[in-house]
């Protein structure tokens, strides 16, 4: 259900890596969340860094759109940049795991496309 990388580059660099393959890739980043900016200006302490970069194919979201409105509910595509125990980790729910309790099958072969593509995207930001 979950894919996960691990690396030894920087919290910054995995960050824009992972945005300029998303572009690369014909995605577009619809936007980046720094979570723990978010809790911090709560005035709660929050100390390791942690981000969400909604990515998404827009052609590919009206299809499975189009096969069931439901699916909104899990758009765009996220991928987690964060840190824990020393280490930067890459993680993202795998759209083939997600879309498949919507029960539209028709939407799998969608499914399978973007979940090797956001893969590789993370496979190649964890790269050294």
């Amino acid at each position: 259900m979950f894919y996960v990388c691990q690396t030894d580059k920087s919290f910054e660099d995995v960050c824009k890596k992972i945005q300029a393959e998303a572009v690369q890739n014909k995605l577009g980043v619809l936007s980046v969340i720094d979570l723990k900016e978010k809790i911090v200006s709560k005035g709660i302490e929050f100390a390791p860094q942690c981000r969400i970069i909604e990515v998404c194919s827009p052609m590919q979201a009206k299809l499975v759109l189009e096969a069931n409105m439901l699916i909104s509910m899990v758009l765009p595509c996220r991928i987690s940049v964060f840190e824990e125990s020393g280490k930067v980790k890459i993680a993202t729910l795998k759209p083939t795991a997600v879309l498949s309790l919507f029960g539209n099958p028709e939407v799998q072969s969608i499914a399978e496309e973007m979940e090797e593509l956001i893969i590789r995207i993370i496979d190649s930001a964890c790269e050294k």
